[in-house]
């Protein structure tokens, strides 16, 4: 008994992919299709990076056509491709840029530097080209934490810089630029003026995620940020802690207001794990952000543990995705941004490199 593409096609809608939680066929993954006699080849196109889940998906696959009657060789192939998605009304996006991912929290010292690189080296590792940008103007973490804090941007045409490299992505930061013990004693325009000519005339290449590190608060630079830079959505940084979430919440309410969507909340320092004993306790309380997310109808994309090895790992330029990939830890960065790229590979695409610019003139 020979096979149909329309036999096929029902069997593989039952398939849901677990990191959409939508079936391949519904979200056009499935391309390529040929049944011939028994044996049937397809593609499946992911909308988002996901190295480590290529295989998975593929037996998953392979598993709802094994009992279909008359099935005979089955062939798939899985990758991923990213595309730019839409940003804020009338803001066009950056050369070499598809997405931009804005990593901010309304105050400081709730991890959202570590959470940043954590989350880029983790869309590296699935598969995705990465840069990151240090946007805090006034304390710069990145190049320590991604060890290369002694090296300078070099610039091949004298106008752009050529951004720095550390575990397979792209790195800018005001940090590269300056001593380490040097303060920058900037008022605001003279900060968000030097963080737009860092983000403007770096020469990023062919990037498909640029995960922007914002300083903490609601103040010029996030304002200037959020109004003139394409951002394709925001990820909020929090603890557990009470003082910390009524902060996170005006950083939302904030980006919100000038049209940037909201990705998602990460719990930072959710719950201590004792080194010596295994004792665990909620230091800085507990189910905060879930409870935001439930207050604003927005994804809670994870919680990470108060951990002494990620601030170690941090610390000593090598993060913790990097320092121990195969690791607890590293496994909850890693799902915590495939589930933010999912989210921004639902978004509408951007189409404004499908128009062509009119001009008219007077003749």
């Amino acid at each position: 008994m020979s096979l149909d593409q329309q036999t096929v096609t029902e069997a593989l809608k039952q398939v849901i992919d677990p990191n959409t939680g939508k079936d391949f066929v519904s979200t056009r993954c499935i391309r390529n299709l040929v049944v011939e006699g028994g044996n049937v080849a397809f593609e499946v196109e992911l909308g988002y990076p996901a190295r480590s889940q290529h295989e998975p998906i593929r037996v998953l696959l392979a598993n709802a056509l094994a009992g279909l009657p008359g099935i005979g060789r089955v062939d798939i192939k899985v990758s991923s491709k990213v595309v730019a998605h839409a940003v804020q009304h009338g803001v066009k996006l950056l050369p070499g840029v598809r997405n931009i991912i804005a990593v901010a929290s309304g105050k400081g010292g709730v991890g959202k530097s570590t959470t940043a690189v954590n989350l880029a080296l983790a869309l590296a590792a699935e598969g995705a080209r990465v840069g990151i940008l240090d946007a805090d103007i006034y304390g710069p973490s990145q190049p320590q934490m991604l060890g290369i804090g002694d090296q300078r941007p070099m610039s091949d045409d004298g106008k752009t810089m050529i951004p720095l490299k550390a575990y397979g992505i792209q790195a800018m930061s005001i940090g590269f630029l300056i001593e380490a013990d040097t303060p920058m004693v900037w008022r605001g325009p003279m900060a968000t003026q030097a963080l737009n000519q860092m983000l403007k005339d770096t020469a990023w290449d062919d990037l498909d995620y640029l995960v922007i590190d914002m300083p903490p608060g609601t103040g010029d630079i996030q304002l200037t940020l959020s109004q003139s830079v394409p951002v394709t959505g925001v990820v909020i940084v929090t603890t557990p802690q009470d003082i910390a979430l009524l902060d996170a919440r005006k950083g939302l309410k904030m980006f919100e207001k000038v049209g940037v969507p909201i990705l998602g909340v990460v719990e930072n320092m959710s719950i201590h794990i004792c080194s010596k004993c295994g004792h665990e306790e909620h230091i800085f309380g507990q189910g905060g952000g879930e409870k935001m997310c439930a207050d604003y109808d927005i994804p809670f994309l994870g919680a990470l543990p108060l951990d002494i090895q990620i601030r170690s790992e941090a610390d000593s330029g090598a993060p913790t995705v990097v320092a121990d990939p195969d690791g607890r830890i590293a496994a909850t960065y890693k799902q915590i941004a495939r589930k933010v790229a999912v989210r921004i590979a639902e978004k509408s695409k951007d189409m404004t490199h499908k128009f062509p610019n009119i001009v008219i003139k007077n003749s």
